[in-house]
């Protein structure tokens, strides 16, 4: 009885231990296949898929935008291409889908824990960003303002 108990206990113990890549895709780094099915690199992690764009800027969302910026943003981020704590903004628009930079502002962690480009970002700065528990709005918005900022009128 203490015998099958024994073994009993290390079966238990080997397979809580173990190292079950099962769920992840070759080639993945990390990322859980379960995320990989709709897992797109050129829009990220999150809820956001498709944002259809007008080819003009949203004046009344760009100016809600940068209230947002100035709040929650605009310590770490200039609005040129220079570095702050976070990169500057300058041209993210043309470096980034809008679907990948608003999942990277809503879904912050998760984009940093498992997407290449958001990971490579955390190199150059060293510093997480926050989460800023932006709602869906703030982050379209924010969006808009940098359409505004990467010159689009």
């Amino acid at each position: 009885m203490k015998l099958n108990l024994l073994i009993l206990s290390m079966v238990f113990f080997l397979i809580s231990c173990g190292n079950n890549n099962a769920d992840k895709a070759p080639g993945t780094d990390g990322v859980n296949t379960k995320d990989v099915s709709s897992y797109d690199p050129n829009r990220g992690l999150g809820k956001f898929s498709k944002i259809e764009l007008s080819p003009n800027l949203d004046v009344a969302k760009a100016t809600a935008g940068e209230k947002v910026f100035g709040v929650k943003c605009s310590s770490c981020h200039k609005l040129t291409d220079e570095k702050l704590v976070g990169p500057g903004w300058k041209g993210v628009t043309s470096r980034h889908t809008p679907e990948w930079i608003m999942n990277f502002a809503t879904n912050t962690d998760e984009m940093i824990n498992k997407d290449p480009k958001a990971q490579a970002m955390l190199e150059i700065c060293l510093v997480r960003m926050p989460n800023q528990n932006l709602s869906d709005d703030d982050a379209r918005n924010i969006y808009e303002f940098m359409r505004k900022n990467d010159g689009v009128k």
